[in-house]
């Protein structure tokens, strides 16, 4: 597909996850309806993980917003988000359990069928890391449940920033002992390569057109200059001969 001359000297690549490698909606509701089920417990779950990840953004703007504060890590603001839509939502008898579980529900996604094939491909050439606003624990977990085979994993709480702050590319860049120009970005969203680009990193876009289901508005297709436009990651691993 379109994109510049491949990157010769690229050593590394760090990916956007939720949505780019793992289908976070569909998994969601897969596992919490079935565990609802199991559970007895009655609830729009597809209502509930659409209203949970539009909590997402603002979430995570609200601890930029309060450099001053602690940091507070993916999995704790997913609980907050969870604790406030139930509510809202008129789940009723939710155990400490039950809402441990949902929160977890993070660390269960599974991935794209094209990924896993493609990150396998690639680890033969470049080193491969997330760069996602999920933490490392989250991140781990996920690795172990989704067989993701990263050669280490970089979370917000490295950093103790989100995307787009610069000091999460940039600082992936630092603790790789490369020029950011030897690291390419990953992404499903436009927006997440455009941040990238603008600190000298490579960029490859994928789409997941399904990835918002039916609420989908944005990232169909490439809007930026991107380095790498492809079908799927095993587009971007072709061209980049792996």
């Amino acid at each position: 597909m379109a994109g510049s001359a491949e990157p010769t000297n690229v050593q590394a690549l760090i990916f956007d996850v939720f949505g780019t490698v793992v289908d976070w909606r569909t998994s969601l509701i897969d596992d919490l309806t079935a565990y609802a089920a199991r559970r007895g417990i009655e609830g729009d779950w597809t209502a509930l993980i659409d209203a949970w990840r539009q909590a997402y953004v603002p979430s995570m703007d609200a601890v930029r917003r309060n450099p001053q504060a602690d940091f507070i890590i993916l999995d704790d603001l997913h609980r907050r988000s969870l604790e406030r839509l139930v509510d809202e939502f008129g789940i009723r008898g939710l155990t400490e359990d039950d809402l441990s579980y949902m929160v977890t529900g993070w660390h269960r996604l599974k991935p794209w069928p094209d990924v896993v094939p493609a990150l396998t491909r690639l680890k033969t050439k470049y080193i491969l890391s997330p760069l996602s606003n999920g933490n490392v624990g989250l991140l781990t977990r996920m690795a172990k449940n989704a067989g993701l085979p990263w050669d280490l994993i970089l979370g917000g709480d490295v950093f103790g920033h989100y995307k787009p702050d610069p000091q999460t590319y940039l600082g992936a860049a630092r603790l790789l002992n490369l020029p950011p120009e030897q690291v390419m970005m990953v992404a499903a969203h436009n927006n997440d390569l455009a941040a990238a680009q603008a600190l000298g990193l490579k960029t490859a876009f994928i789409p997941r057109p399904t990835e918002y289901g039916p609420l989908q508005t944005l990232d169909f297709d490439a809007t930026g200059d991107w380095t790498i436009v492809a079908d799927d990651l095993a587009g971007v691993a072709d061209r980049l001969g792996c």
